[in-house]
């Protein structure tokens, strides 16, 4: 029996960016439709309801219900701009994942240059300063393999990441909802315990999804109880660290410096360009700034339009789905 084929929806910009290729990892039989993020265009919305797989990264009160959903899949690791209760009983919800790879290499790196720092010796250099010349005692460095690697949170970013910093010599703290018993992690820290783990790292990395615990969960005491020279570096989503406490603490110069690539304002269809924040982080040097690049490589979208197309075939077939944060009824 000719499995019934499915009528898949590509929704908005972010949708787009794993659309190409696709149609042949799944096969010629299913309608791929392709809707803008405003779905203002003639048809979409019936589309939109009618769709049997949404790939997309926003469902909110404000939009159509899409009623003969099956299953709606973010195209990332990230669901909060989903609301879960506007799904059918019918439709699950999946994400993918994919980036972790990626995004412990940005990581790594952002760590590795406040060590060895190339850039500037190569500046020097050039203008015939040998600044970073062995022997010299002025010229000494310091070594990331010396130093201790916090994870807030334990989930495939911070596992990735974990791996990399062992084969580096560093030590590993984490601190998670659930025990992490891995022989990874030198030591574990319950969220109960958040001040004492933020005491105990050179470098603290936060992963953690957004979600109402999560808000907020690095807050101006957290901050004060890093090391004065301690690295704070958020690759999961900004919010989950207090946007003022951060800011002050950085602008204080009480913690050592931060990474950040997740923040607390984005570019929309209004406003294609905007500050990442209310604060001026910008004015401040001890701040690497990057506009939530960590993850997006060439191989994170192959990996994730992968784990779509498996569940796709997995609906069609009937079998248990990937990924799964909320099951079919």
């Amino acid at each position: 029996m000719t499995p019934t084929p499915l009528k898949i929806v590509f929704h908005g910009q972010n949708a787009t960016n794993f659309r190409q290729g696709f149609s042949a990892l799944i096969g010629p039989e299913h309608l791929i439709v392709d809707l803008s993020d405003a779905l203002t265009l003639p048809g979409e919305r019936a589309h939109f309801e009618t769709a049997d797989v949404i790939v997309g990264i926003k469902l909110d009160a404000a939009m159509p219900r899409p009623h003969a959903l099956r299953l709606y899949h973010a195209p990332g690791a990230g669901t909060d701009a989903i609301d879960a209760s506007l799904l059918p009983a019918q439709s699950a919800l999946c994400n993918c994942f994919g980036h972790e790879g990626a995004i412990a290499e940005y990581v790594m790196t952002a760590l590795l240059l406040r060590h060895v720092p190339l850039q500037q010796a190569d500046a020097d250099l050039r203008q015939q300063r040998w600044t970073y010349w062995a022997g010299r005692p002025t010229a000494l460095r310091t070594e990331l393999g010396a130093q201790t690697l916090g994870l807030l949170g334990f989930g495939h970013i911070s596992q990735a990441l974990a791996a990399r910093a062992k084969a580096f010599g560093m030590r590993v703290h984490v601190a998670n909802r659930s025990r992490v018993d891995s022989p990874l992690v030198d030591q574990y820290f319950s969220l109960n315990e958040l001040n004492a783990f933020m005491g105990s790292a050179d470098a603290v990395v936060v992963s953690l999804p957004l979600s109402a615990p999560t808000q907020g969960l690095v807050n101006a005491t957290a901050l004060a109880a890093m090391k004065p020279d301690a690295v704070l570096v958020n690759v999961g989503r900004g919010p989950v660290i207090d946007e003022q406490a951060l800011y002050e603490a950085l602008a204080g110069r009480r913690i050592g410096g931060a990474v950040i690539d997740t923040w607390y304002q984005y570019p929309s269809a209004d406003k294609p360009e905007c500050a990442p924040s209310r604060f001026d982080f910008a004015a401040l040097d001890n701040v690497l700034m990057t506009p939530h690049m960590s993850g997006w490589t060439s191989g994170t979208v192959r990996r994730r339009q992968q784990t779509i197309a498996d569940n796709v075939a997995r609906l069609v077939a009937g079998q248990p789905l990937l990924n799964v944060l909320k099951a079919a009824a």
